[in-house]
């Protein structure tokens, strides 16, 4: 900890200053940082997370003074490994680095789409763009032709990398992309019109000066993964990300630079951005990464008990599914710290999940648009059903449709305060769509579009998406609430719901469930009936789902969000 204060002093520019958890500054620097929290000091003009954050890391290991932890870490499964240090990291990026700017003739502020799986060269190609300048487009591996040809005319991106396996979507749709100039194949082989990747930066030079960013300049543009809509191109800068983590969001992991951690989100997702390159460098932990082709849980428990993996981020899926195993079977080499994020987690997961490994599990809440939004930080009182705290920089409350705070107790829309100072770690906007972007703000606030509720404490409970809610006989009922009492019942896994039309009430509540192996041969009747009578004896019963289907999995979105707007279409007849 010692270590990072000393890289963050060397960050800070006279008289500014930036966060770490209370419990680590005086009061008199703490009282610095409120002044940059409430916009009274302001932050650097110049900022590049490569240059100023990974180099000066490499600058203190080459010192001897980082312990030998790897910054990278890597592994498939099949025996292969890959562990670099932050030199090696710098030494690596800076070559490809030059590929992009030497070899592809890109530019600062040119965009570049990445869809890259979990393999060490997304990382590397991520560190070489900041270097360079260049603006990066994450996208997930799962992508069809379809989604890559909207991309890349949205984006206007000049390169793409990919694989070999999605290599052939691009060029299927590359004709109808006139901006498109470079495609670059992360692969063994080779293919008519594309660059190898791997040839190219291997025979680099590692010669490189990194771009000077301002903290404003565009870095990542970041494709909305959200239930319902098209997809936004919502676009971060280089403070957003890179800096923030600086002042803030040691709150929800509180690494060192001895902390091992995991996070298993998709490439494409913001929360890789977040836990897995930007949050854990800043404080120069350990990035672990397993190549993960698919979500099995023995293989993910497995990892967990042969390597020294402190701190695990996880969807709710993942945790969900781990809970179905004999957990006592395990013995986890080093795990003690675990995080949920990307939707609610029903506390009958989170209570499974410590009665068999005696490890809490804290919630964060986010968005694409801001990054880590409410958090329960290690140390802090957990609340089942809830998802912690407002985040550092954030002034989070609930508001109605007038923009007036709500008091506790009350459901409304939970907002964060935007007005009159922007806070650091915001979206810069929806490029090119600027109705959109205007449509977020109401009064002084950024509306999330969530609708939740604040307690007495300051701690927030999601209720569920505006247009989520389901308006039955006049009740307002959350999915989430439905949803938390089915899981509690034995035969549910998992479930989703949603509105459904009834000539009488307007609409009901409806559940796809997901069965549980032992109750697949159930008469589904008479277990229908089962778990309507277990909402009701669980929670009010007026929320019961009055109609449920059994199915074999939820349509789910790339980031492992429930598309419920998609089951509620099929209701709808939509």
């Amino acid at each position: 900890k010692l270590q990072s204060l000393k890289l963050l002093w060397t960050l800070k520019p006279p008289n500014r200053t930036f966060h770490v958890h209370p419990r680590l500054l005086s009061s008199d620097v703490y009282s610095q940082y409120e002044s940059v929290r409430q916009g009274k000091q302001e932050i650097p003009k110049y900022f590049n997370f490569a240059s100023d954050v990974l180099d000066k890391w490499s600058e203190i290991e080459k010192a001897g003074k980082r312990p030998s932890n790897p910054a990278f870490w890597w592994v498939n499964g099949k025996g292969e490994e890959v562990k670099w240090s932050f030199e090696e990291l710098g030494f690596l990026s800076r070559k490809v680095a030059n590929v992009l700017t030497k070899e592809c003739g890109l530019q600062k502020g040119d965009r570049l789409i990445l869809i890259l799986p979990r393999i060490p060269e997304w990382w590397l190609v991520k560190v070489a763009c900041i270097r360079a300048g260049i603006v990066i487009i994450p996208g997930t591996s799962q992508l069809s032709a379809k989604d890559i040809l909207y991309r890349l005319q949205a984006s206007k991106a000049t390169c793409i990398i990919t694989t070999d396996k999605l290599a052939p979507a691009v060029d299927s749709v590359a004709s109808q992309c006139q901006l498109l100039k470079t495609k670059l194949m992360v692969s063994k082989g080779s293919r008519e019109g594309w660059l190898n990747f791997t040839e190219l930066y291997q025979n680099q030079s590692d010669n490189h000066s990194c771009t000077k960013t301002r903290i404003q300049d565009p870095m990542i543009i970041f494709f909305t993964s959200g239930t319902t809509g098209f997809p936004k191109m919502a676009q971060h800068s280089q403070g957003s990300l890179g800096f923030r983590p600086l002042l803030s969001e040691r709150y929800w992991l509180d690494l060192t630079p001895s902390n091992v951690i995991w996070n298993t989100a998709d490439t494409g997702w913001i929360l890789t951005s977040i836990a897995s390159f930007f949050d854990p460098w800043a404080f120069g932990s350990c990035v672990f990464i397993h190549n993960l082709p698919q979500t099995d849980s023995a293989v993910i428990l497995n990892t967990l008990c042969r390597f020294p993996i402190d701190t695990l981020i996880g969807a709710p899926t993942l945790f969900r599914m781990l809970v179905q195993n004999d957990l006592s079977k395990y013995k986890f080499m080093k795990l003690k710290y675990c995080v949920s994020g990307g939707e609610p987690l029903n506390p009958e997961v989170m209570e499974q999940w410590k009665s068999q490994t005696g490890l809490e599990i804290c919630e964060v809440y986010g968005q694409t648009e801001m990054g880590v939004i409410c958090c329960v930080f290690g140390g802090m009182k957990i609340k089942p059903g809830s998802m912690g705290k407002a985040a550092p920089l954030y002034d989070v409350q609930i508001i109605d449709k007038n923009a007036k705070i709500l008091p506790p107790g009350q459901q409304g829309e939970i907002a964060v305060r935007s007005k009159p100072i922007r806070p650091l770690g915001f979206f810069s906007e929806y490029l090119d769509n600027p109705k959109k972007t205007a449509e977020t703000e109401r009064g002084d606030f950024y509306v999330t579009g969530d609708r939740g509720i604040m307690d007495e404490e300051g701690y927030f409970q999601f209720i569920g998406r505006n247009d989520d809610i389901i308006i039955s006989s006049g009740y307002r009922i959350g999915p989430f609430e439905v949803e938390n009492a089915l899981i509690e019942h034995p035969a549910v896994v998992e479930s989703a719901v949603v509105s459904s039309p009834d000539p009488i009430r307007g609409e009901v509540v409806k559940a796809f469930v997901v069965l549980s192996p032992n109750f697949s041969s159930t008469d589904q009747k008479s277990l229908i009936s089962d778990l309507q009578d277990h909402v009701k004896k669980t929670t009010a019963p007026y929320k019961y789902p009055r109609k449920v289907e059994f199915v074999k999995e939820l349509p789910k979105t790339i980031t492992g969000k429930i598309k419920r707007n998609e089951l509620r279409d099929k209701e709808w007849g939509r």
